[in-house]
This record gives structure tokens, sequence and C-alpha cells, in this order.
């Protein structure tokens, strides 16, 4: 029988390895022109401090080894299902069948530029987190004058947890980002003095709180609570913030070398298109499944299933268990076809 999995990153590749060691038939549609586009743009994962860039080269091993065909640069923009057959539409017009079909098309970060306030794009010195994740990936943190920042704040919270930009869900992940980019750039520069603003502190899995602690005790980053509520230029060309600790009931401005926005996640191009062709769009734009507990990787389809951040925001983790179960549930569904 054959399986299509639609989007080559952690999801969609754990599960089709799963499926391929099962027996099936799998081929696997990318609408980019390598695998897990969204992981190769980091550098160290929390909390273990492990490179990304092993984890994608696990992830294409583990690929190569089955038998599976792959296709780049092929985006999906039309799915259907005609009886028990499904058929999958490129934008070449090329069609795909198979029996089964998993959606892993992944999220896409925040764009920043929609929270004009923080001035991303506008202000040199204002940088979002994945622009971070390059900066260590070139080993060449500086601000906007080429020079080592002296002082770098961190705000949570940017699209998500957020009624203006239309998302009011948490994206899980960045708390612990902050925490792990706070880190890595003081190993870098000890002397750098780092702050992050936040509303609450949301340490989901395990080691989480343990590095949020040690981010405090051993490196001396400071966590303020509350909100930045605008960011400015001054007159030499350096970046002014204001906010409030809301512990303290105080009013802030601070003058740091970087603003580092960290993004929550969204819904992809791909995850909207086709959960919007299947009727399953949620209300972010998101995957819909049947049940968020014990069916959480079917949809109301029959055949059709999904699994990782199409879905909402997971950690890494969380990807690749919710992956096997889907992979699971797609074995029951074809033995009982």
């Amino acid at each position: 029988m054959k399986i299509l999995i639609i989007g080559a990153g952690a999801a969609g590749i754990e599960a089709a390895v799963t499926l391929s060691k099962l027996g099936y038939e799998i081929t696997l549609l990318e609408k980019e022109s390598q695998t897990n586009t969204n992981l190769r743009n980091k550098m160290l994962l929390f909390p273990d401090f492990s490179e990304a860039e092993r984890l994608v080269k696990e992830f294409d091993r583990k690929l190569f080894e089955e038998v599976i065909t792959p296709y780049y640069n092929t985006e999906v923009v039309g799915l259907e299902q005609k009886k028990t057959i499904w058929i999958a539409t490129d934008a070449n017009q090329t069609t795909y069948q198979a029996d089964a079909v998993l959606i892993a098309t992944g999220y896409t970060p925040f764009d920043a530029t929609r929270k004009e306030e923080y001035g991303y794009g506008i202000y040199n010195g204002v940088i979002t987190s994945l622009d971070l994740e390059e900066m260590f990936r070139k080993n060449n943190i500086t601000n906007a004058f080429g020079e080592t920042p002296k002082k770098v704040c961190f705000l949570q919270c940017v699209g998500s947890r957020d009624e203006k930009s239309g998302n009011n869900y948490c994206s899980k992940i960045c708390c612990i980002t902050a925490v792990k980019q706070a880190i890595e750039l003081k190993k870098i520069s000890p002397k750098t003095e780092i702050y992050i603003f936040y509303m609450d502190l949301r340490m989901w899995g395990q080691g989480y709180e343990e590095l949020y602690r040690e981010a405090q005790e051993q490196y001396g980053i400071y966590f303020i609570r509350g909100r930045i509520s605008e960011a400015a230029a001054t007159f030499d060309g350096k970046i002014q913030i204001k906010s409030e600790d809301t512990l303290m009931g105080l009013p802030l401005r601070m003058t740091p070398d970087l603003l580092v926005l960290m993004t929550g996640m969204e819904p992809s191009k791909g995850t909207k298109l086709l959960a919007s062709c299947c009727n399953c769009e949620e209300e972010y734009g998101f995957f819909k499944t049947i049940n968020p507990i014990f069916a959480d990787q079917k949809t109301s389809h029959a055949g059709l299933f999904a699994a990782g951040t199409c879905k909402r925001p997971m950690s890494i983790p969380d990807v690749l268990a919710d992956a096997r179960a889907a992979a699971v549930d797609i074995d029951e569904y074809l033995k009982n076809s």
C-alpha cells in the first residue's frame, strides 16, 4: 500500500522512516530544496546544547537508509479524495496517488515586521531570535556598528499570546529558547549584560526549569517581568526601549546594543493551504484533528492524518513522538481498510 507524506521536516521524516520499516511504499514531498528547513537555521538545541546540524545529518541518514522516494522543490497545492484513494497535485500539476496521506507541513516563524512598535526592519540593533541563531552559526555576535554588544535585551511573546497580532496561543518554545540563547551569548561574551523581559515564564519540559535557574545563578542573566511598550532610535543610532517592571511597579528605560525579539510559531503557507483545502482549518490556520487527546493524529477524513507543528507549536521531542503516533494510526487504518 502507498502512503504520501507532505513535508520533509522532523515529523515527516520520522513518520516516513517508521512506516517504511513496516513495509509501506512511501512518497515524501517537500516544497524546499532540502529537508528540515526550520532545523537548519538553528545552532544549538535546548536543553542540552546539542548541535542542530548533527540532528539534521541523523535525519538525512535515516531517510537515506530506508526505501523512501523523496521529491524536493515540490509544493503541494491541492489534495482530494476519490473513494478510498487520495490524490495530491503539485504546483506543476503533477499528481500523486496514495491510500493514506500524512500532513507534516510544519510552521513558519512569526514575521516581526508586523509588530511595528518594536522597529524590526526599521531600526539598527533590532533582530529576531532567528537572526541571533545565524550570528551564532557564523560566530559573529555584533551590533549594527560591528561591535561586541555590551548590553542585550530579549523580549518574549512576539507574535504569541498577543491579541493585536491575532495569535492568542502560546508558542511554547520561546521562553526556553531565550534562556538557551542568553547562556550561549554569555559563554561567548561573559561581560555582556543580558536582560530577558517576560510576561510569565513557561518552562514546559524536563531540564527547562533547571536551565532557567542556571541562567540566573551561574551566568548572572537578569529576568524582568514586564512588556516592552516600544522601541525607538536614539540620536546616535542605538535603540532605546520603554518598559515597566511589573513586580516592582517601576517604569524602565534602557539603551541596549541589541534587542532580540523572540518570535513565535505560525502555521506555514502549506499548512494553511491544505487545511483550508481539506476543510480542516482550526482558528489560527493550523491543521485540525478530531480530538487533541484521543485522536490527535486523525482528521475528519478517512485516510488523512496530521503530525507535528502543522497542528500547533511543539518542541522537537514532542514532534518526534507525535510522528511515531501518526505512523501507528496510519498502519492501523491501512490494515483495517
